[in-house]
């Protein structure tokens, strides 16, 4: 499997099944998307913001379903295989996007996995095992997220510091340097993981060190 990143805002996402599994479906795209989940009944759990729908329809009903949400991923996440394949076979008539999930270990050709993720914005890291062991995806995740500490702020350091370099015309190997150095700068990891510093200082201070020095380089 070939990771890959997609932007889910302003489109649909449809869920078959309210179980524990489909409401932590629902949950991991309604930051994004429009969520509608279909199901009979539904589990005691949060669904953060999704429309829940309670039906319970017959494999061949699938298809409809799909045609009236116009979704771009839908998520097979019922205890009924018979419906669960429907979805499938629907999604792939239609050219959707399908995440079958009463299923680990061995996946359908062209169907996607939703891995584990940490997200410090605008930085996401995900980890999959393709299914076949999520405690230790849940265990990387929660090691990550320690490590990745601070790394939102960082590239936002970076973003700015680009585009404030470039402005001032710093040759672009010497902007590149610059960026480099601030990235594998453990003081400014601290800084900016304690608050001791923010992206503005972090970059007025770059700028004002490489103003100094510049009179200094042939």
């Amino acid at each position: 499997m070939i990771p890959l990143l997609h932007d889910f805002t302003g489109t649909t996402v449809l869920v078959f099944g309210g179980g524990p599994v489909g409401a932590r479906k629902a949950r991991r795209f309604a930051s994004e998307a429009e969520v509608l989940v279909v199901s009979p009944e539904f589990a005691d759990r949060e669904f953060d913001g999704a429309e829940l729908v309670r039906a319970a329809p017959d494999p061949a009903d699938i298809d409809d379903w799909l045609e009236r949400t116009a979704p771009a991923l839908v998520v097979a996440a019922t205890s009924d295989e018979a419906i669960n394949e429907a979805v499938v076979t629907a999604a792939r008539d239609r050219g959707v996007l399908v995440n079958r999930a009463d299923r680990s270990g061995k996946r359908e050709p062209g169907s996607v996995v939703v891995p584990a993720t940490v997200r410090e914005d605008p930085v996401v890291v995900s980890i999959s095992t393709g299914g076949t062991a999520p405690a230790l995806s849940k265990h990387l995740r929660q090691e990550l997220e320690g490590t990745l500490a601070g790394a939102g702020e960082m590239a936002r350091v970076c973003g700015e510091l680009r585009t404030e370099l470039k402005s001032r015309d710093i040759d672009p190997d010497r902007r590149r340097e610059i960026v480099i150095d601030v990235v594998n700068s453990p003081a400014v990891w601290t800084a900016l993981r304690t608050g001791a510093s923010n992206c503005g200082q972090v970059i007025e201070d770059v700028l004002g060190e490489e103003l100094y020095t510049k009179g200094d380089r042939p």
